[in-house]
């Protein structure tokens, strides 16, 4: 095919492979209803700035990556302009208005989904649609970690247990977890005075979190540095994580978890009268059941919570029934055969010819 050249928007990882972004990905960021309405405007400007861009450079194919509300409205504005597109992520319209998927066939010519139960969905809507895997296999499979290294560097001893606090990653989440997740790790560091609190976290939420965790008297341990993640996640014993992406990664690695989520109350009225599914957690979706247990909105509270997770960090037979779960969603993801990635391009490169 030759020399492949990208242009576009997108974030650190694509610009350490040589993208020059049209603008900052940051301002992309935002969900939710009342958390979008402020913005508007600079996502409206964007919008029109990317739709120009695009019909400048005249790609081959233009891919969409997540982003739904930016994105379908990228395509909208595109669609017949000579080129075929291409949507990675396939959106959760199953889990509320299944309708929408008619009006996104209108709009999109390809799907790339990351569940393997989509393709089939999105079939009855005469979408096309490629199960590619979960790109979180790769970065599981390139960094399996080294819980007792990362015990060591921070002082903890090796038979200290270990609780992993994950609120999110939008600063607007984090906020409203955190302290419900303070409440959480005092409750059970109370019984239990041994325990350490390990608090992965990325660049753009790092201030919210630092701020929150100065007055904490639970030992915490805040790994800003992605090179640590890995190991950090091998040094917990179980883990307390907003609901999202990071719910898999906690199931390819086999750590018992417990789920909660809160959001502003707009949206989550929004939400309850459009969702069509009885749970969340994508790992709870994928098995059909609840294998991690959730407590969201008005139930995410701070004492079930806690004894949810006080089960899995003292009871080795819940702990090991939960991760032989795990063990089996991992499979449906696509570990251990072909990389998301390569599949994604693939699939791409099919469909360009």
């Amino acid at each position: 095919m030759g020399d492949i050249e990208f242009s576009g928007v997108g974030g650190a990882l694509m610009a350490a492979q040589g993208l020059d972004s049209l603008f900052p990905i940051a301002d992309l960021s935002v969900m939710g209803l009342a958390e979008v309405l402020p913005r508007l405007p600079l996502l409206l400007r964007r919008l029109s700035e990317t739709a120009a861009h695009v019909r400048a450079v005249q790609p081959t194919t233009l891919i969409t990556i997540d982003a739904p509300g930016f994105s379908f409205r990228l395509a909208k504005r595109l669609k017949g302009e000579g080129f075929p597109l291409i949507h990675y992520v396939a959106p959760q319209v199953w889990a509320w208005r299944p309708g929408r998927a008619r009006h996104l066939a209108g709009r999109i010519d390809h799907l790339l989904a990351l569940l393997p139960f989509e393709p089939e969905f999105f079939s009855d809507y005469n979408l096309p649609c490629d199960f590619v895997g979960h790109p979180v296999i790769e970065g599981v499979a390139e960094t399996p970690g080294d819980g007792a290294t990362f015990r060591r560097a921070r002082g903890i001893a090796p038979d200290a247990p270990v609780l992993a606090l994950l609120p999110g990653s939008r600063v607007g989440e984090a906020s409203r977890l955190l302290p419900v997740f303070a409440q959480v790790a005092g409750l059970l560091h109370a019984q239990r005075p041994g325990l350490e609190i390990i608090l992965p976290t990325v660049e753009q939420v790092w201030a919210t979190v630092t701020d929150a965790v100065r007055p904490w008297s639970v030992p915490t341990h805040i790994v800003r540095n992605g090179g640590e993640r890995a190991d950090a996640f091998a040094a917990a014993d179980a883990a307390l994580a907003a609901s999202g992406t990071v719910s898999l990664e906690l199931a390819l690695r086999r750590i018992p978890a417990v789920i909660a989520y809160r959001t502003n109350p707009i949206t989550a009225a929004l939400v309850r009268r459009m969702l069509t599914i009885p749970r969340v957690a994508l790992p709870n979706i994928l098995a059909s059941r609840q294998v991690i247990p959730e407590f969201l909105q008005e139930n995410c509270k701070p004492e079930p919570i806690a004894a949810a997770l006080a089960q899995l960090l003292d009871d080795p037979a819940q702990r090991a029934a939960q991760q032989s779960e795990l063990a089996h969603i991992a499979e449906m993801l696509g570990r251990g055969g072909v990389a998301p990635s390569l599949r994604a391009a693939d699939a791409v490169l099919k469909v360009v010819g």
